[in-house]
């Protein structure tokens, strides 16, 4: 009977605590993690504000991957760096030599046809790549721009690392597999493509937006027209007129190979707001834009810009810092104006003021030496989250979502007679310190 009832007791006992541990255990399971609320069918995505580059959404942003013909998009940026530095022109001609004309008739390699001794303007080869990912075009250009795709790649590189990526690794400037590359592929192995994360990704698209926003006038055309009187689709089909058209889509690039599967890096705006989206390794030429259009309709739905500091706000904690050698020994700090950033809608009161000191205007002591002008630039304010939350896709993000923090008054440098008092009044203060400490001493 006791044997009983003590299997009975353990019984219970064993399933309160499985039950209590089931539930503690659903408790901290979130609801839905952030690629399940978006359903996904993409391997990696991110979403950006495309003004500050802040963080909206990311999923497995960190897994590196094939990135196919988006590659285009660092070429991009070199030849309009190139073409801003004066090193060419729009309307400079380039001979096309017999390995790009046979590149440009390579079989199932997307292309607009170059005859070998013919010359094409840069604007022409440019349009070529970006409207119509024209593999060949993108080489004659690499060429042009470092003398050979070998010595471009290592420029590739080498930007890359100045941008800020991490992850990644450039073997051509088309995004082709090396394979295709007639067996002149420029690094790595014969097999081996270009890769990199959906975070790197994401950082080369804010700053070829940032740094040459004119990439729009071209990536935003829907069609081709070359001078071979033919007409050439833009392969990204959500541009207006075609099959998956979205409102305020202009950019940026597509990309597939069957390593990469199916990519795409838009970027669309309405009503003065912009974001960037990346999806990566979706399941199809399709599926690509499906998931895009997830992305952005989960931008445009959730998220806007608010106001979360007003212009000349101060702060209590802090908005002062001490003055030397001024008629007043301090001075109130404000906001020159007000900061707004882009957040998901109804969560302004989650984000809180972070004044940030310039420290080469103070002096050893901490402090500001007089005199101090009215609207003199001190520092700069951010804001943070109080939740946690993905934080912007560039170190300096921060204040790329910030204003200046500037002296709200006037400090006049006090006079010789001021300062000799206060000199005098320091020196027996000390005095008096010490001679109170010694007296405490004594008892």
């Amino acid at each position: 009977m006791k044997v009983k009832k003590f299997s009975k007791i353990s019984l219970i006992v064993t399933l309160l605590v499985t039950m209590m541990f089931t539930q503690l255990a659903v408790s901290f399971t979130p609801a839905y993690a952030d690629g399940d609320k978006l359903d996904l069918k993409a391997e990696a995505a991110i979403l950006l504000d495309a003004e500050t580059g802040k963080i909206l959404y990311e999923k497995n942003a960190d897994t590196v991957l094939g990135v196919a013909s988006m590659s285009k998009m660092m070429t991009e940026y070199l030849v309009l760096e190139a073409i801003d530095e004066g090193k060419i022109t729009w309307d400079q001609e380039v001979l096309i030599n017999e390995y790009v004309h046979n590149l440009s008739k390579g079989a199932g390699l997307s292309n607009i046809g170059l005859t070998q001794g013919e010359k094409y303007t840069v604007k022409e080869l440019y349009e070529a790549m970006a409207i119509f990912s024209g593999n060949a075009a993108t080489v004659a250009l690499a060429e042009l721009v470092s003398g050979s795709e070998k010595n471009f790649v290592t420029l590739m590189n080498e930007k890359a690392a100045e941008l800020g990526m991490e992850d990644y690794k450039f073997v051509n400037s088309s995004g082709l597999n090396n394979s295709d590359l007639l067996g002149k592929y420029p690094a790595g192995s014969e097999t081996e493509e270009n890769v990199m994360t959906a975070r790197d990704m994401a950082i080369l698209a804010f700053r070829l937006l940032k740094d040459f926003p004119e990439v729009l006038e071209i990536s935003s055309q829907s069609k081709l027209q070359f001078r071979d009187g033919k007409e050439y689709p833009n392969f990204n089909w959500m541009l207006p007129g075609l099959i998956y058209e979205y409102e305020g889509v202009d950019g940026l690039k597509t990309g597939s190979t069957d390593f990469a599967g199916f990519n795409f890096t838009a970027t669309a705006e309405r009503n003065g707001q912009r974001f960037i989206s990346v999806v990566m390794k979706s399941t199809s030429k399709d599926e690509r834009f499906t998931d895009t259009r997830k992305v952005l309709d989960y931008a445009f739905s959730n998220f806007g810009s608010e106001e979360i500091l007003k212009a000349g706000y101060t702060s209590k904690k802090q908005g002062t810092v001490a003055v030397s050698k001024g008629k007043e020994d301090s001075v109130t700090l404000e906001t020159s104006e007000a900061i707004d950033l882009v957040i998901e809608k109804g969560t302004e009161d989650e984000y809180k003021p972070v004044f940030v000191i310039d420290e080469d205007k103070l002096n050893e002591d901490g402090e500001l030496v007089a005199p101090v002008k009215k609207g003199d630039v001190i520092g700069y304010v951010t804001v943070k989250s109080e939740n946690d939350d993905y934080g912007f896709i560039t170190s300096d993000g921060e204040k790329l979502a910030s204003v200046e923090l500037v002296a709200s008054e006037t400090v006049e440098k006090a006079n010789w007679f001021v300062l000799s008092m206060r000199a005098v009044g320091g020196f027996f203060g000390d005095v008096w310190d010490s001679v109170s400490s010694m007296v405490k001493g004594w008892f």
